[in-house]
């Protein structure tokens, strides 16, 4: 089928300006043309030792074109090299680019952007964030690493005090990183001011060894990502200078004397600033699936309808349009909605260092709290869908869907784990419920206005505007249910923290729905604005295949059925209408055969006779008779015989 519309105007609209979606094509095409660039086998044929040289070794060539394909300073450029060469599989400088070197611009002085922000940007020194310990990860009051402070040295002191605090996780840590921004907990005069960011230097320059009190390495295999050397990383009474707080926020004098940060949270910015770009982060994931199980689906036929000569295309059936296409709007919808609170984030930065204005970061924080925990499980759910959909081929590492799903469940727990961030969107939500309740509307963010309106009247027909006033009123009955149902146990006498683990489902619940609700607003106002008519319309059925099916997954909340019938039968209009531009709407993120690495999902849809091939490339195919064979198979078959 023909799609309505031009895949290059809808990337545009996908990356956010033409010339960035120009600019992907032509560093893909320049990536092509490199073969020492690509990976020397498939990746799934690599233990783990391999993949990790593997990384490295794309990685040092990398390096040595990087100025030949992109402007080294143009972070989206680089994003996308890395994409189209490293993969999702982790490689050396997998945090160094989003968490260390943002880390050290949020959180680090002019004068510390001096000493270490341009070895970092050219690669001098290699570094992570270690946060998350081994038992401690989203609650990071409870971190156990320790910073005190020694005025007679002018050097703090950096300590592992148990086995729990051993940092653990962090990516690039284990063995390629020689510095990180570590977390830990200030103490100044016995007194814990809580959570800082310390710059560390781990291993020596020259020789790359671990310095003496540092113990540092590896975690082990993971469910994906084992190109990666996720790490620990312990301390034994570690010093480092006083001028390695990194202090833009908060700093600690010669003396002692600490100059506490403008805003309590504002030390969170490294944490919110990830939390921004996981919508986007996750859609390219949840993309990259859904275009291998949409040209899988595309090519695979099964069974007949009106035509018995000719078996039909499985994309063809509804149940596999159901399983996939309201996944394609919720990438859209996640594409969107992540643009605009990067913008939020990138506006609260500039609030914060050029006006010391913080007043956008309670309301930034609940706000991506809540997005990256709806985010990362929606897209979870679709990656797996998607593979079911291309049945027995999505089970085979040769699809790369496994992979992609192991890569992106892991949002689930990194930078908050999804209920504890549900949680602390729902403190924010009962605040506002509190507010209401107290006279004092006036006072809610723009955001939570709408928990102060009256219910909205249910009809037929529905149209957009209607979709997000069901929504307000589905989010708003069930953020006021769970605070009420909050405080009549407080007000029963029940301590606040019991009371609030009594109500912690239904807050979750609350906070989810309004999330929800963030999304379908952000993807609404993101289409509208759109100038080109024929993108607007093909973009127009996706909100409306998005919008019907968000009603439908949350219907236990409304209560008229022939409206649920209603809402129903729209979504099925809406999945046939969206059919013939399926597949362009997803060949529209440009993913490269290179960047896929899927058999399934070939741009030139010869799977089967690619799936052959890859199959004969199996080490265990090197020899017709495999060691164990001879070894133990033979000897007991023939014992059997006797």
């Amino acid at each position: 089928m023909t799609a309505t519309f031009d895949t290059d105007r809808m990337a545009a609209v996908i990356y956010g300006s033409e010339k960035l979606a120009s600019r992907r094509r032509e560093i893909s095409a320049a990536v092509s043309r490199i073969p020492e660039l690509h990976d020397s086998r498939p990746l799934p044929f690599m233990d783990r030792l391999e993949k990790v040289t593997e990384m490295t070794r794309k990685l040092a060539a990398l390096n040595k074109h990087l100025p030949d394909i992109i402007d080294p300073n143009d972070y989206e450029e680089g994003l996308h090299l890395y994409h189209e060469v490293m993969g999702m599989e982790g490689h050396p400088l997998a945090l160094h680019e989003v968490m260390f070197i943002p880390g050290l611009i949020g959180q680090g002085s002019d004068e510390q952007y001096e000493k270490w922000l341009g070895r970092a940007r050219r690669r001098e020194i290699i570094g992570c964030y270690a946060q998350t310990e081994l038992g401690h990860g989203s609650n990071l009051r409870s971190l156990e690493t320790t910073a005190s402070y020694d005025p007679s040295t002018r050097e703090f002191i950096i300590h592992t005090p148990q086995i729990t605090a051993l940092k653990w996780w962090p990516g690039a840590l284990g063995k390629s990183s020689n510095y990180a921004i570590v977390v830990a907990n200030l103490i100044i005069r016995d007194r814990n001011l809580g959570p800082h960011p310390f710059m560390v230097q781990l291993r020596d320059e020259e020789t790359h060894r671990p310095l003496q009190g540092i113990t540092v390495g590896d975690i082990g295999p993971k469910m994906a990502f084992n190109g990666g050397d996720n790490g620990f990383l312990g301390f034994d009474n570690y010093r480092i200078p006083l001028g390695n707080l990194l202090n833009r926020h908060a700093r600690v004098e010669e003396d002692g004397i600490y100059v506490k940060p403008p805003h309590a949270k504002v030390g969170h910015s490294a944490m919110i600033r990830v939390r921004s770009h996981m919508a986007t982060g996750q859609a390219w994931l949840l993309a990259h699936s859904l275009i291998i199980a949409v040209r899988y689906s595309a090519v695979r036929r099964q069974g007949f309808l009106e035509d018995k000569t000719r078996e039909v295309k499985i994309l063809d059936y509804q149940t596999q349009q159901y399983r996939l296409f309201p996944s394609i709007a919720r990438a859209y919808a996640f594409i969107f909605c992540g643009f605009e609170t990067i913008r939020l984030y990138d506006q609260l930065i500039l609030d914060v260092n050029k006006h010391g204005n913080t007043s956008g970061m309670a309301d930034l924080h609940a706000l991506t709290s809540g997005l990256k925990s709806v985010v990362t499980y929606q897209t979870g759910e679709g990656i797996e869908q998607a593979r079911m959909a291309c049945g027995g081929h999505g089970y085979s590492m040769a699809s790369y869907i496994s992979e992609i799903y192991g890569v992106a469940i892991g949002g689930c727990t990194y930078e908050g784990e999804n209920m504890v961030m549900l949680l602390q969107l729902a403190r924010y939500l009962v605040k506002s419920v509190e507010l209401i309740k107290n006279g004092k509307s006036k006072e809610l963010g723009p955001m939570v206005a709408y928990l102060a309106e009256p219910d909205t009247q249910e009809k037929t027909p529905l149209e957009l505007k209607d979709y997000v006033k069901l929504f307000q009123m589905m989010s708003k009955r069930q953020s006021w249910k769970a605070t009420e149902r909050y405080l009549k146990l407080v007000e029963g006498g029940v301590s606040r923290d019991v009371a609030w683990n009594k109500t912690a489902v239904e807050l979750t619940r609350a906070s989810r729905l309004h999330t929800r609700l963030y999304i379908m607003e952000t993807f609404i106002r993101r289409v509208s604005s759109i100038e080109d008519m024929n993108l607007r319309m093909v973009l127009r059925d996706l909100v409306n295949v998005h919008v019907n099916y968000e009603l439908l997954d949350c219907g236990i909340y409304l209560h008229d059925v022939s409206l649920l019938d209603s809402i129903k039968n729209q979504l099925y209009s809406s999945l046939h209408s969206l059919r013939p531009n399926a597949l362009s709407l997803l060949d529209s993120f440009q993913f490269s055969d290179i960047q896929l690495r899927s058999v399934l999902g070939r741009r030139d849809g010869h799977v089967y006779e690619n799936l052959f091939e890859w199959a004969k490339s199996s080490p265990l195919n090197v020899s017709d008779v495999l060691p164990s064979v001879d070894r133990y198979l033979r000897p007991m078959m023939e014992k059997a015989k006797l």
